[in-house]
């Protein structure tokens, strides 16, 4: 029986399908494959653990990525934790969306999977002690 719901955002993808490590912790997962996708999925459910990739867009004016777009969204689910991936040489702009949003743990590429293992275990039994 699942501890929890997870849901996976692989825009850019490129590392491995990290299902498996999800469901051996107990948690049933959905995948959206963008932000956008995302967000409606978030309107109908409530997941425990969001990991999602930081991508920097140059092109927006008013934000460093359409991460800042999710992250808005789930300020009311203070119980929701995210782990973020991300590319070394994107720290700095990370950096700016740490500054305004919570962020349980960031994740460098290419992804430790014992440290997403750690995490998401982790969380699992924060869960299961509340």
């Amino acid at each position: 029986m699942p501890v929890g719901q997870l849901l996976s955002i692989v825009e850019m993808g490129g590392y491995p399908d990290f299902k498996n490590l999800y469901k051996s912790r107990g948690f049933q997962s959905d995948t959206a494959s963008s932000m956008r996708k995302a967000i409606k999925i978030l309107k109908k459910n409530r997941p425990d653990i969001i990991v999602a990739e930081f991508n920097f867009q140059s092109d927006f004016r008013d934000r460093t990525s359409s991460l800042e777009s999710l992250m808005a969204t789930i300020q009311g689910y203070p119980e929701t934790r995210v782990i973020v991936f991300y590319e070394q040489e994107q720290r700095v702009q990370l950096d700016r969306l740490l500054s305004v949003f919570d962020i349980y743990q960031i994740i460098p590429f290419p992804v430790d999977e014992g440290l997403l293992a750690e995490t998401i275990e982790s969380i699992r039994q924060e869960i299961q002690s509340a």
